[in-house]
This record gives C-alpha cells, structure tokens and sequence, in this order.
C-alpha cells in the first residue's frame, strides 16, 4: 500500500460517498488532475496544548473523514507539536475503520520556531539546547521567530514525519515565509527560498513529501508595493530553474473568505505582461490553491449581510460563509478548524449540498458591490 495519497487512492475515498456527496464536493487537482481533493478539509490551528484537546482533535480527524473530508491541515507548530500527533492519533483509527492511507492528503507547514509538547520554563536556553548548539541554525539565520534553511527544514520535516506517523508527507508548506521579508532584503530572502526550493525537491526525490508550496497570510494579496508581498510568478520560475517543468511546487495556501477575497478580486500578479488576480495566476501556473480562515475563527459565522442568504440560501451564515470559501473558481479545498466532533458535523452538512453556482455567485458579487 503506497504511503502517500495517490489518483486511484483519493478517487476510492471519494467513491466512498456516492449517492451522498453532492456533485463537486470532490475536485481533482488542478493542471495535473493527479488527486481528488475534498471541497472542505480539516484545519488544527485552534486549541489549548493539553491532553484533553489532543483527544478532541484526533476524534475530530475522524470523524471528519468518515463524513467526506481527505484534505487534513496542520503546521509542526500548531500547539506546541501536538496538533500533528493528534492527527497521527487519528491515522491509526482510520486504519482500524479501513480507511487507507493513500486515500488522505496530510498538509503540515515548517518554518516557525515551536517547543515540543509544552511551553519551557526558559525558551531561550530550550532553543540554544535544541536548535544552536546542534547548528541546525545559526542565530543570524533567524527572522522573527522564523526560519527556512535547509538544515532547519531538514530536522522539521523529520520530526513531523514522526509527530504524523507517516512516511510521507503530501504536502509541505514553507510556513508564512513572507515573515523573512520584514528582516532581510528581497535579493537574500529569493536567495533563502532557492535554498529551501532545492532542499524540498530533494525531500520528493527521497520520497520524504510529494509536493511542497507556500502557506501565507498576507504575501498573495497585497498590493505590489507592500513590504511582504511575493509574486507567484517568481516563485515558481525559482522552482522551474531548480527543477524543470517537473517542479513540485505545486501548492499554495492563503486566507479567503467573504471578509478577505483579495485573491479573486485583486489583479497583483504579473504573468506574460498581464496582472491577474492569485486565483487566475494559480490557474495559469497549475498551482493548487488551498483557502484558508475559511470562517475567519467564526467571525463569519454570523451576522451576515441579508443580501449573502439571499444570494446562497442554506439555513445559516456559517453554511453560507462556507459555501462562499468553497464554491468560489479557482479555490481547490476552503480549510476550516474543528477541534470537536460538534463542528465536524455542522461544517459537513454542506457535503450533500453542490457548491454555489455561477448564476449564485455573480449575484453574490453583484449585491456586495451595490450595498
């Protein structure tokens, strides 16, 4: 049995629910087609880092799969570590119910500094003992509490690899990179993410990860001029000058919800003497594109506009703001936090309903604009 997510794998999960997944729920990646990816996937970024959490994601993790999710979501930081082990907890369920591997895409992200399980008594000398006297890092290297050397990712690639129990990882993310950009000029910090790009092509090349990409806050929607913005396009002439056309970098996440729709309505990417917005960018380039706060931690969730009920009906602002996150061109798979069977079952109510329409969605934009 593979140790990754495959076509045939993650086209078994989605057969799974025949009859009671609506009609795009399940997406194939887009540019290759290679794996079929849930509307919704599961994010762990929430929660206090105690035993009691831990459990209440792994049953989360569960649950969420055997109700129509393959797309799960961490970052090696994300509660101190124990968001990866939970889900490592979960796999192992999983298999007991007969879910395999290769039907399930593991996203985790490096780059953060993180304690291990706990916060120390003394961080300082927790990461001079762990990371400095080893050098994995040096401390000029360093960038707000970031990171992205190859020898930095190498270690925390192996320890998620462990967190998660896998083998392989589906997707890798260098974790909010556009952090760098506040401390050292744009020529070191293309310098730093060549360096990374090569170490992460080499993790495909050891079967460590299948793909790798960029997890961002802010670098894909700002203007041009913004001190942290990243243009796509160079990022992924990075990866082609390291690798070819075969590149792996073939993955992005960054916010998008009703609040934040900078990626479908802002054109700030240049490609072939034309600015486009991230999701036609994306598009152009065969990158898969990963929305995150799909629900902005609930503040979406209610209190909408009436014109939004009017637009996508459904029976409240949090299956309306889903639907949004979801339906819209261009975003693959809208992530959402549940860190509790209860959120599992009230997100995974939109699996049976299809994703809004066009017709739906120009209302949507229509009335947004005139209100």
């Amino acid at each position: 049995m593979p140790t990754f997510a495959t076509p045939e794998g993650t086209r078994r999960h989605a057969q799974r629910f025949a009859g009671r997944a609506a009609e795009g729920h399940f997406r194939e990646q887009p540019g290759s087609g290679e794996l079929v990816l849930s509307s919704i996937g599961i994010g762990t970024y929430l929660g206090n880092p105690d035993t009691r959490t831990d459990q209440a994601y792994t049953d989360a993790i569960v649950a969420a799969v055997a109700g129509g999710i393959n797309v799960i979501d961490s970052a090696i930081n994300y509660r101190f570590q124990r968001s990866e082990r939970s889900i490592g907890a979960a796999l192992e369920k999983l298999a007991e119910l007969g879910y395999q591997r290769d039907e399930l895409i593991l996203c985790t992200k490096g780059g953060y500094l993180t304690p291990d399980g706990d916060l120390p008594a003394e961080p300082s000398e927790y990461f001079f003992r762990e990371y400095i006297e080893p050098g994995i890092f040096r401390v000029d290297e360093l960038a707000g509490g970031h990171c992205m050397t190859p020898r930095y990712l190498a270690n925390q690639l192996e320890r998620s690899r462990r967190n998660l129990g896998a083998d392989c990882i589906d997707v890798f993310y260098l974790h909010n990179p556009e952090t760098q950009l506040g401390a050292v000029p744009r020529e070191e910090f293309s310098r730093r993410v060549r360096a990374a790009f090569e170490f992460l092509e080499s993790a495909v090349v050891a079967g460590k990860i299948r793909f790798y990409g960029m997890a961002t806050w802010s670098a894909f929607r700002q203007a041009e001029n913004a001190p942290d913005y990243i243009s796509l396009g160079e990022m992924e002439v990075l990866a082609s000058e390291i690798a070819g056309e075969a590149h792996h970098f073939r993955f992005v996440q960054l916010p998008y919800n009703l609040a934040m729709t900078e990626a479908l309505t802002r054109p700030n990417q240049a490609l072939d003497d034309r600015k486009l917005p991230m999701i036609e960018a994306a598009h152009a380039l065969g990158i898969t594109l990963i929305g995150s706060a799909s629900l902005l931690q609930g503040q979406m969730a209610r209190n909408l506009p009436d014109f939004i009920a009017d637009a996508l009906g459904l029976e409240s602002d949090l299956e309306r703001a889903l639907q949004f996150a979801r339906s819209s061109p261009g975003i693959t798979t809208a992530l959402v936090g549940m860190s509790r069977i209860e959120h599992v079952q009230a997100n995974l109510r939109l699996v049976g309903v299809p994703p809004a329409g066009m017709e739906q969605f120009s209302k949507l934009f229509d009335r947004r604009e005139s209100a």
